[in-house]
């Protein structure tokens, strides 16, 4: 172009009633010296378009195809066959399945997960298990060493946060709370009944902790891998399909001039006799024809593999067996406390009838 200016406006057209005019000049201008260099017109840029997009690489002309149908302007889309649609909605129904039971069961990964947040445990209360306070305590013979037993110095390993834990440890410290001012003749029913208690229930927070292992080991692994490994696969090879699908129906555009529609003052479809394939565009619809059949026969074969592992259910049959195995374990427990409790409770009741008698 040179030193040569597109419009170079007279002195009397710079008056403000003239910008618009000068304006509109200029932008004509500029719009008829870009097709002059680019060489082509509006009616053949979808064309053009059309033609760039297949020859670049599989994973652009795959890109420009996917950009074609958002904007509605594929035609002939190749369609899915309604079994495999089938699958696929089977598929995604048992992935938010997975995720579902997940999103809540992991919770048994956590530990703490039903301790509660209001209390406020220490380190000594957290130094030994509750056996071990009650077997220090045993040999006490003074207040003193009782209270040193409650607060011995940690073990390496901190105490479970567990609700039934905490509730051993508030128990046996309960206990001692009234051991240490119990005056009165013979033993405190209570205090003795909640120390009992304590042991007890840390052994049912034990027996929830083994649960919460076996189902960590069974029920978690298992469906973490479903999901994370077998469905995986699955979506895998479903977005395989979908690639081939999308460069089956770029090749046949191509071969079919299909163009690219830019508006209604665009480019649009050229107008003319459909015309007979050349050998060499037939010889590439059927090529893209066999890998879009093949990849969608390879994801039917791993849908259905998926849909039809029996690991789930067996996952879920281990879950609710570590379920059964606490909530034995805790009855068997709870009932072997039960009768020591309500002896206690008796022995209670009749020396305070006794007192009763006695100071009437």
């Amino acid at each position: 172009l040179g030193s040569r200016t597109l419009f170079q406006p007279s002195p009397s057209d710079l008056q403000p009633s003239h910008l618009d005019c000068i304006l509109s000049r200029f932008l004509k201008k500029l719009l008829k010296l870009s097709l002059r260099i680019f060489k082509m017109d509006f009616k053949s840029f979808g064309k053009n378009l059309s033609d760039f997009g297949a020859q670049i690489t599989p994973f652009a002309s795959r890109t420009f195809q996917f950009t074609k149908e958002q904007f509605g302007q594929a035609e002939d889309k190749t369609q899915l066959p309604p079994d495999y649609i089938d699958l696929e909605k089977k598929v995604d129904a048992l992935k938010q399945a997975h995720q579902k039971m997940l999103a809540v069961t992991s919770q048994y990964s956590n530990e703490a997960y039903d301790y509660p947040p209001n209390i406020k445990e220490t380190f000594q209360d957290l130094g030994r298990t509750v056996s071990e306070k009650v077997s220090l305590l045993s040999s006490a013979t003074t207040t003193a060493e009782a209270q040193a037993a409650l607060v011995a110095p940690p073990s390496a390993k901190p105490q479970p946060k567990t609700f039934s834990h905490a509730v051993a440890r508030a128990s046996l410290a309960s206990s001692q709370l009234l051991h240490q001012n119990h005056t009165g003749a013979g033993e405190d029913q209570l205090a003795t009944a909640l120390e009992k208690y304590a042991i007890t229930m840390e052994r049912v927070g034990e027996a929830r902790l083994a649960q919460d292992s076996q189902i960590q080991s069974s029920f978690l692994a298992g469906w973490n891998t479903t999901l994370n490994t077998n469905l995986s696969f699955a979506t895998r090879a479903r977005k395989n399909v979908e690639r081939s699908r999308l460069s089956l129906d770029a090749v046949k555009a191509h071969a079919k001039g299909t163009t690219f529609k830019l508006g209604h003052g665009g480019s649009r479809t050229e107008q003319h006799e459909e015309q007979e394939l050349s050998p060499e565009a037939q010889e590439e619809i059927e090529k893209a024809e066999d890998e879009f059949v093949t990849q969608t026969e390879e994801a039917v074969g791993v849908m259905k593999n998926v849909l039809n592992s029996p690991e789930p259910l067996r996952n879920l049959s281990e879950l609710i067996a570590a379920q059964i195995e606490y909530h034995k374990k805790a009855y068997e427990v709870l009932s072997e406390l039960a009768p020591v409790v309500d002896g206690l409770q008796t022995e209670q009741e009749a020396s305070y009838r006794k007192s009763r008698e006695e100071g009437s």
